[in-house]
């Protein structure tokens, strides 16, 4: 016979998969015929974006292209520094097991390294070094079993647990731009080379829609028509609604930034700006605390008692760890003697990930690239490294956190020192975010197959052994948790220990006699 049940819902978000592959996109570029011969490469440039995901079975197929900017010297002693622009495709198809067309997709994209190398004076190849870290979500609804109808013979042991439920997710396109100034004397001849990131990113809740709101941050160095090389910087917002049902204030929200298309062009001369424009997909998956009360097992006394149990994994604990890090740093640039500093690329990367206790400790180090520029205009590169610590205090169950940092350089600032060196300041955002996996027990189709076979009311001793519980004991020989514990005079219910013995009431075990039972003894 067939037991109701009181169920709950619940809406979890799977991560089926995560996958970090390091790809590689080549191609070749001819200098432009109005452009003087290549003698040497001075640096590389680009931004990545990805226009098309598709999640096929076993398969993600991820397309895009990858914007480069390469900057050289030229063989002309009039014009010594040139640039080229060109685009390489993405097209890549990685296998994840167990992923469907049903699933979602986050892909983030870093370019680790864009290298150019000179063919002949008229051609150049170009390599870009591509992490794409993507992430597979499978959302399901599930009915937890967390109570029974008016059946009062069949005992319950039931668990309390917190989750974080899915509300609902949701995409916008936001398109930013604007024309970003350059100086008034500056009569711009071409883009030497683009920067561009997104940071200072920040949410607001409220009935139904999730504000999110970013900052690209963008750099733009350029060659001026009297051989100058300078450089301008500016801050776009990027701010947008996304629209997911029943979210509120109180939930938790992700975010997740991917840049499909970016648009950068000269306006006219007597304009002396450059025009910049970026479509960029915004994903926000929005989550609930739930607290809900789950039956882990059952049985009864008197009957037969047969339901299916089943695992679902989900995420709980999930919260945002937000912090600084400070660097100041004294640089022996020896090459630095003559020249001017043109620019400098700053790249902040963590190492390694410890966890100890309840702290989590990183090694990182900002990678600095010094483009530096001497009186006879000839551009050098010059690269260092500085090695910084950064740890997260007081995280309770460390060990089995699910972990995800983002570093963004919020300041930077290089100050020329006597004798060739540079004291380096920066300040980064670490923006960390913090769930765990859990696994859902639970159970289905409750119902009763008859009386057991024998109920005789006697009383046993049996002896408590490791891992034991009132509940394995009371249900191994159709007895209750409160009958053990009245006759025994347990007071704490959890508090058992091997070795220890118990009189157990209502003892029933299937082809034993009361007379046999009496006899045994489980060690």
């Amino acid at each position: 016979m067939v037991v109701n049940t009181i169920k709950e819902n619940l809406r979890v978000n799977k991560k089926v998969a995560t996958r970090k592959e390091i790809i590689f996109v080549e191609g070749d570029v001819i200098v432009p015929d109005a452009k003087p011969d290549v003698l040497n490469i001075i640096c590389t440039s680009g931004v990545a974006c990805i226009y098309k995901k598709e999640i096929i079975d076993e398969k993600i197929k991820i397309e895009g292209n990858v914007d480069t900017y390469i900057m050289y010297m030229t063989d002309d002693s009039e014009e010594r520094t040139r640039g080229i622009n060109t685009s390489l495709d993405i097209s890549e198809v990685i296998n994840i097991p167990n992923i469907t067309s049903e699933m979602e997709s986050n892909v983030c994209t870093n370019i680790k390294e864009i290298e150019a190398k000179v063919i002949n004076e008229r051609k150049i190849s170009i390599k870009a070094t591509i992490e794409l870290n993507i992430e597979i979500f499978s959302k399901e609804e599930i009915s937890i079993v967390n109570s029974l109808e008016n059946d009062d013979e069949i005992k319950m042991l039931q668990e309390q647990l917190s989750v974080n439920s899915l509300v609902g997710s949701g995409e916008t396109k936001i398109y930013a731009k604007d024309n970003v100034s350059i100086d008034n004397i500056d009569n711009l001849v071409e883009i030497l080379k683009l920067e561009v990131g997104i940071g200072n990113r920040d949410i607001k809740i409220s009935y139904n829609k999730v504000l999110t709101k970013a900052e690209a941050q963008v750099k733009i160095v350029y060659l001026t028509e009297d051989n100058r090389i300078n450089k301008t910087t500016a801050t776009i917002p990027i701010i947008g609604f996304v629209d997911i049902q029943d979210v509120n204030e109180g939930n938790f929200c992700d975010t997740n930034y991917e840049m499909r298309n970016i648009i950068v062009k000269a306006n006219s001369v007597e304009e002396h700006s450059i025009y910049i424009e970026m479509e960029i997909a915004v994903t926000a998956t929005a989550y609930e605390e739930k607290t809900i009360n789950m039956i882990q097992d059952l049985y009864s006394p008197s009957e037969n008692i047969e339901f299916n149990k089943k695992t679902v994994r989900t995420i709980a604990g999930k919260r945002e760890i937000s912090g600084t890090k400070e660097i100041s740093e004294r640089l022996k640039i020896e090459e630095l003697q003559g020249r001017n500093i043109v620019d400098v690329d700053i790249v902040p990367n963590l190492i390694k990930q410890n966890v100890m206790g309840d702290k989590i400790m990183y090694n990182g180090e900002l990678n600095l690239s010094f483009m530096l520029m001497g009186e006879d205009m000839e551009i050098m590169v010059k690269k260092e490294s500085i090695p910084f610590d950064y740890s997260i205090e007081n995280v309770n169950d460390a060990d089995n956190l699910n972990v995800r940092t983002n570093v963004e350089v919020a300041n930077q600032d290089f100050i020329i020192q006597e004798g060739g060196e540079v004291l380096a300041n920066a300040q980064m955002n670490m923006n960390t975010v913090l769930d765990r996996n859990v696994n859902i027990n639970t159970i289905d189709e409750v119902q009763t197959n008859g009386e057991r076979e024998e109920q005789d009311y006697s009383i046993i001793m049996y002896i408590v052994k490791k891992g034991d519980s009132l509940w394995k004991i009371a249900k191994m020989f159709g007895s209750t948790v409160d009958d053990i514990a009245r006759v025994n005079g347990i007071e704490n219910e959890d508090l058992i220990y091997p070795g220890q013995k118990l009189f157990i009431p209502r003892y029933k075990r299937k082809g034993v006699s009361s007379n046999q039972a009496s006899m045994i003894n489980y060690a």
